[in-house]
């Protein structure tokens, strides 16, 4: 099992490019079961999680050729409606299939999802949903199957809570339903607005993408198209913490610095120089004297729930004390202890962690729990004192594309071990 061996106390210094978005390209690769003809995505980036969505897409009878971050996906009838679990017991994102799966075919079997331990997404909210707009949905044996014979019908679909995989499966569905759907308390991402862009493109008719309130006019059917993902702004996040942690001075190109203005507001806060040069790039720098900021995660566009453990990462270094409340999920501290491990002063307290910053961290054995503890033991370990080995880094492949290699690129004493 590969881990991560990282010597800390370099400064990072350099440019660093953002790659294509996981969360971006996930439900963009599921849209494409929506229409026979051929869907060209750009930017796809090579993930664990991106490569489970693409063996699906084979699963279903799809046809998916890869060329680099180029992926050309070509559904026609779907021979097999379904998510299996062996497929998608590591992703949480197997939910996604579900709408396009019913709108398109029918039916659809999907298993209930898998992934990271950080608390609960139910995905009673997607099937919900769906029976609003007419599917006929059981739940045996840890599968969720759908029907709709005779297709979906629009309707009115209110969330009782935010779901940015909720939001982007009912749109999929919704995009070949009958009649016009109108989902309330959407979720406002980033990412959500990239897949309407693609779903216009392939001729659905969409409005209010990036608000509260989507309409969606159901057509008889969409068509191929040709479409670039956004920049991850978690992977740009976690660059620019980067900088900051290791009092380093970094460019981060190829990035969106609308869709991080929540933390680059934090990040000032703390002392850090944030600054934009030009529409794709931002500057990123530290002099190493930060100061505790308070941070609470929110729905778009506030802080970044997947930016928590990082930004605790960089607090465990500031003069003062931060506060630091996860209001998403009711299980992602998991990085806490392993932060203290190297020497980090946390305490918990239910949603909340209250961490007093410490002169300086040392390395030790860690292990990661998900896929942005992991990014958080990266960061601790890049300013910590000595060798940090981290295991389980296939919880970091599912979301980071070569993490190691573009950190070592900028000055980063970092590799790849058994």
């Amino acid at each position: 099992m590969d881990k991560l061996l990282i010597r800390g106390g370099k400064p990072l210094a350099g440019e660093v490019a953002v790659s294509g978005s996981k969360n971006a390209a996930l439900p963009a690769l599921a849209a494409c079961l929506l229409t026979d003809e051929p869907v060209l995505l750009r930017r796809i980036p090579s993930v664990r999680d991106i490569g489970t969505m693409e063996k699906l897409l084979a699963w279903t009878g799809a046809s998916v050729d890869i060329d680099g971050g180029d992926v050309r996906v070509q559904a026609g009838s779907p021979q097999k409606p379904e998510a299996p679990y062996d497929l998608v017991k590591t992703m949480r994102a197997s939910s996604l299939v579900l709408g396009p799966l019913v709108a398109r075919s029918g039916r659809a079997r999907v298993s209930m999802p898998g992934g990271c331990a950080i608390g609960a997404r139910p995905i009673n909210l997607h099937i919900s949903a769906l029976e609003v707009l007419g599917a006929r949905i059981t739940q045996s044996h840890g599968y969720v199957e759908a029907e709709a014979p005779n297709g979906l019908r629009g309707a009115e679909v209110r969330f009782d809570r935010i779901t940015v995989t909720g939001t982007e499966d009912v749109m999929m569905a919704a995009v070949l339903a009958d009649g016009e759907t109108v989902i309330q308390n959407a979720a406002r991402e980033p990412e959500v607005q990239d897949l309407a862009v693609l779903l216009t493109k392939m001729g659905a008719q969409i409005e209010g993408a990036g608000t509260s309130t989507i309409r969606i006019q159901g057509v008889a059917r969409v068509h191929g198209t040709e479409h670039a993902i956004i920049p991850d702004r978690i992977e740009a996040g976690t660059f620019m913490i980067a900088a900051a942690i290791t009092s380093g001075d970094l460019r981060i190109r190829d990035c969106v610095p609308e869709h991080v203005e929540a933390l680059t507001l934090r990040l000032r806060q703390a002392g850090v120089a944030v600054s934009e040069e030009g529409p794709c790039i931002l500057h990123v720098s530290s002099n190493g004297r930060l100061t505790a900021a308070d941070m609470t995660t929110q729905e778009y566009p506030g802080f970044a729930t997947d930016l928590q453990a990082q930004f605790m990462a960089l607090m465990t270094t500031a003069q003062g004390i931060a506060i630091i409340t996860e209001t998403i999920f009711e299980n992602r501290f998991m990085h806490v202890l392993e932060l203290a491990r190297m020497g980090a002063n946390i305490r918990q307290d239910g949603r909340q962690a209250i961490v007093a910053g410490v002169g300086e961290l040392t390395g030790a054995e860690v292990i990661a729990s998900d896929l942005r503890a992991s990014a958080s033991l990266v960061l601790a370990g890049l300013v910590a004192k000595g060798e940090t080995l981290i295991d389980r880094v296939y919880h970091l492949d599912r979301g980071y594309e070569k993490i190691e290699t573009k950190l070592a690129a900028v000055g980063a004493d970092i590799q790849r071990v058994q």
